[in-house]
């Protein structure tokens, strides 16, 4: 039977007047407060950096692909309010948790961000508030490390609050599928929690398939990006062999592709990036050393990809000193700096650790990036660059060009025509005619 904690959220939700909290306003809090205003609530969001908050209230959207208007729809709709006062979390009747989970020196998961939201939520939990993590995470964070610290002052989950987990599925830039539209899952610490964590994101996500558990829920983020992490790691494994073998790794991908079943298509690169694939399989493995269990796959995995730039540098390396010009002294840009194609998304991209590493070696790096002006402070890097204008005389300047993000916006035929050398991580320079010996793949 339904407690009147939970029956007064429902009828909340179901009247529209629940007012949805969101704790971090990036890349995953950000349009999740999108879906739930456009799904007619009243968003609150939090965030401990003050410049987002003076720029969503001003009406200014800082993440590009979700669109310049989004901050100003949401104020004129007079149902949204940002702020860096956690104080103000009991006047949420749900608090979606969206902060990041990074990995520690030791890659060891850092659950700090998950922890001091915890403690801010409960510090003001009252009862009739829902609360969710999104953040991927290990199996059983939700219920061995938020549930205590909620029911420390006193209130009981599943009948004064409630508590669940609905991993995050953002794929920045992407144009086939919008927060809304990405089914979503979601498991309950109970089964109340569940439903009605469930029956809130009903009202914003076109599909929400509810499983019996948290840890069904943490478990099957985790599968998803260890999926996709195996399988870089095989396609990356698999160019560094078919390049010694004067093989195109890119067609290879594309002949077996074209068989319409048991196969599908990977495409190698300089690494990893993101915020999911090169972190959220050592969460898994972290806990099953835990468990005293190897995870053989997800390790080896985890080895070959983060070896990518080094194979990067290696190649352009030797393509340098067959021209008679050491890494020492070379001038040599970058282009990309975002993890992925058309995005300024530069969480974890590998054109950081490429940079790094050229630049221990006594090059001169510039980079690049239509999408991304300058750096700014990291958690691993603090470059303090700004891209460099492209054209046709400032190519010709550099002894080598190392291509690490195919942006649609790079004229790649103009970019073969006018470089040195080419050092081609993404298979970008494919189509382009004339002349090729000075384009490398690596």
């Amino acid at each position: 039977m339904q407690s009147e904690s939970a029956a007064a959220l429902k009828q909340r939700i179901d009247n529209r007047s629940a007012v949805i909290g969101i704790i971090g306003l990036g890349y995953v809090g950000l349009p999740l407060m999108k879906s739930f205003h456009l799904a007619g609530f009243p968003v609150l969001g939090f965030d401990v950096d003050p410049e987002k908050i003076e720029m969503l209230k001003a009406g200014q959207n800082y993440l590009a692909h979700l669109g310049k208007d989004l901050a100003r729809e949401m104020v004129d709709a007079g149902r949204f309010d940002a702020t860096c006062d956690f104080a103000r979390l009991g006047e949420a009747d749900a608090v979606l948790i969206c902060v990041p989970t990074p990995l520690g020196k030791h890659m060891e998961p850092d659950l700090s961000y998950v922890e001091q939201s915890t403690d801010a939520v409960a510090a003001t939990l009252r009862a009739g508030q829902l609360v969710v993590l999104e953040s991927t995470t290990y199996p059983a964070t939700t219920r061995e490390v938020m549930l205590p610290r909620l029911e420390a002052k006193g209130l009981t989950c599943g009948n004064d609050f409630f508590l669940a987990f609905s991993p995050e599925r953002e794929d920045p830039g992407r144009a086939d599928f919008s927060t809304q539209t990405i089914p979503k899952l979601v498991g309950g610490i109970d089964a109340i929690s569940g439903d009605l964590a469930t029956h809130l994101y009903k009202q914003a996500i076109e599909k929400v398939i509810a499983v019996s558990t948290a840890e069904v829920a943490e478990a099957a983020k985790l599968l998803e990006n260890i999926y996709r992490s195996v399988n870089i790691a095989l396609i990356n494994e698999m160019k560094v062999l078919l390049t010694a073998m004067n093989i195109d790794v890119w067609e290879v991908v594309d002949a077996a592709a074209t068989k319409p079943f048991g196969f599908q298509a990977f495409y190698p690169g300089p690494g990893l990036g993101g915020h999911c694939i090169p972190i959220d399989p050592f969460y898994l493995s972290w806990k099953a050393r835990e468990l005293g269990m190897p995870t053989r796959f997800i390790e080896l995995a985890g080895e070959i990809n983060h070896h990518m730039p080094d194979f990067v540098v290696e190649r352009t390396a030797r393509a340098l000193n067959r021209r008679g010009k050491a890494v020492q002294g070379a001038r040599i840009l970058v282009l990309g700096l975002a993890y992925k194609p058309d995005v300024d998304d530069v969480r974890e991209s590998p054109s950081f650790e490429l940079i790094e590493r050229l630049q221990d070696l006594g090059a001169e790096v510039d980079y690049n990036d239509p999408h991304v002006a300058e750096t700014h402070k990291m958690r691993r890097y603090d470059l303090g660059m700004k891209s460099v204008p492209l054209s046709a005389e400032s190519l010709a300047g550099y002894d080598a060009v190392v291509v690490s993000t195919h942006h649609k916006a790079y004229d790649w035929q103009m970019i073969a025509d006018k470089a040195q050398l080419i050092i081609d991580t993404r298979g970008a320079l494919r189509q382009v005619t004339g002349a090729r010996d000075h384009i490398v793949s690596a």
